[in-house]
This record gives C-alpha cells, structure tokens and sequence, in this order.
C-alpha cells in the first residue's frame, strides 16, 4: 500500500503563494503518477494538476494554468504544489492522489489519497 499525508494548507490571503506538500510512504514503486484534487463545499471533488512519478510529464486543471506549478522529489517520495496569485475560488480541501496510470483524472482507480489539507482565502 501507499500511504499520503498532504501539508501546507492553512490560512492565506487573497493573491498569496502557498506551497502544499504530500509525503508519499509504502510502496511508492507502484506509483505510476501524483495528482493534487480539490474539493469545495457543496461541489465535486476537481482536478487541479498531476505529474508522472518517473519521466516527465505535467497536467494542470484550465483554471490553475499559469499560477499552480506541480513538482516532486523523488529522493524524498515527496510531491509539491506551489500556488501563486491565490483567488477567493482555490479555497478548498487539497488532496493528493497517487495513480497507477497517466494521465490522472478523477475516475481512475487511484491508488491512494490522502486525507487533505484545509486551503482557506481571505480577502
């Protein structure tokens, strides 16, 4: 198994650039790619990005392009996400998800989840 344990969230300002971090333990050979979701009260789980475990390859939801960079560091089994020029909208939960295919969307049988970090915007 895969465990996850994302970090990060918290308390930002509207325009901010917050980093998240997931941890990813267990059998990260079976990791074939990381995504980041988000969910909002009262909405569906979305995707926001994703990048493959090995080789390259990044994917980013339309409304994070240009602002959220996805990355990861394979020596440490960690995936980061750098979010800049935060909007009221990014508030969510965060989740990190690890998948066995590519590209990751929310329908894949994923591996594992973490159990979400809290992103709040202040205006």
């Amino acid at each position: 198994q895969v465990q996850l344990g994302e970090s990060g969230g918290g308390l930002v300002q509207t325009g901010g650039s917050p980093r998240l971090s997931c941890a990813a333990s267990g059998r990260t050979f079976d990791i074939y790619a990381m995504g980041w979701f988000r969910q909002a009260p009262g909405k569906e789980r979305e995707f926001v990005a994703a990048i493959m475990w090995r080789g390259v390859g990044t994917s980013y939801a339309d409304s994070v392009k240009g602002r959220f960079t996805i990355s990861r560091d394979n020596a440490k089994t960690m995936v980061y996400l750098q979010m800049n020029s935060l909007k009221p909208e990014d508030a969510a939960v965060y989740y990190c998800a690890a998948d066995r295919e590519w590209p990751v969307r929310a329908g894949n049988n994923f591996l594992s989840w973490g159990r979400g970090t809290q992103v709040t915007v202040s205006s």
